[in-house]
């Protein structure tokens, strides 16, 4: 299947290469300068597609990270390891060691 698709990309690009061949010359001038145009045109739709297709990736990491961020910060708000004085979280690691009164 895929020689068929091959072979038949092959004989267009040929009876293209032979048309061109066959048109007189000022003709020719302005073929090629189309042929420019619609290369052109085709490198540009694909450096757009690409920036739309990065884009889309780095957003979705993007939301994926700042939801495991949110879900971690949830968890240790969760976590007993500290205590609330109202609408403030003081988790016990903000706590002073107790002093060394031997000196």
């Amino acid at each position: 299947m895929i020689e068929r698709v091959f072979a038949a990309i092959v004989i267009a690009v040929c009876a293209v290469l032979l048309l061109r061949l066959l048109i007189g010359e000022r003709r020719r001038y302005r073929f090629d300068a189309a042929a420019r145009r619609v290369w052109a045109a085709l490198r540009r739709f694909g450096s757009w597609l690409q920036r739309k297709a990065l884009s889309l990736y780095h957003w979705r990491s993007s939301r994926r990270h700042a939801a495991q961020v949110a879900e971690e910060a949830i968890r240790r708000a969760r976590s007993a390891d500290g205590s609330w004085d109202g609408n403030v979280y003081k988790p016990k690691s903000f706590r002073k060691p107790p002093r060394d009164k031997m000196h």
